[in-house]
């Protein structure tokens, strides 16, 4: 049989396993943010050890991750007082509908729970801002109004 007939494993087939994406710019982390992060590194060492040979190259790809963001994670700076920023809990007016948000770091976000990345857009037009601010959005003037900011 000819060699171009012949498969030499079957791994040669399968879809190349990438590194996770890491977010572009600095890891800015809420002490909330820094602690689930240690959680998932303990988390995932606890269920490498655990797991069978064959199942550990994906976990082991997400520990390397988690560890990345471990050792680059940087506290924010805590936001001026009334100011929104990193780490506060922010009510705001956007289109006449009043909505509560807090603004964390990448691996803490869950727009389902109400928290945004400080890199959101919406985040962007918030930080920096005090209570009774009105701000720009989306192209339009005024379409934000800060009603109060606190600490998370």
């Amino acid at each position: 049989m000819s060699v171009a007939f012949r498969r030499e494993s079957d791994e040669e087939h399968l879809e190349p396993k990438f590194e996770l994406p890491i977010p572009p710019g600095p890891n800015l982390v809420t002490p909330r943010g820094l602690a689930l992060i240690r959680d998932r590194v303990a988390d995932l060492e606890r269920q490498i050890a655990a797991a069978p040979a064959d199942a550990r190259d994906a976990l082991k790809r997400d520990l390397r991750y988690w560890n990345t963001r471990a050792a680059t994670a940087e506290l924010a700076p805590p936001p001026g007082s009334d100011e929104a920023g990193i780490g506060t809990r922010v009510r705001f007016r956007l289109n006449g509908q009043s909505r509560t948000l807090e603004i964390v770091g990448h691996d803490e976000a869950d727009p389902a729970a109400d928290r945004i990345a400080f890199s959101a857009p919406l985040a962007r037009a918030l930080i920096g801002a005090i209570p009774g601010e009105q701000l720009d959005f989306a192209g339009r003037a005024d379409a934000i109004t800060l009603d109060s900011v606190e600490p998370i």
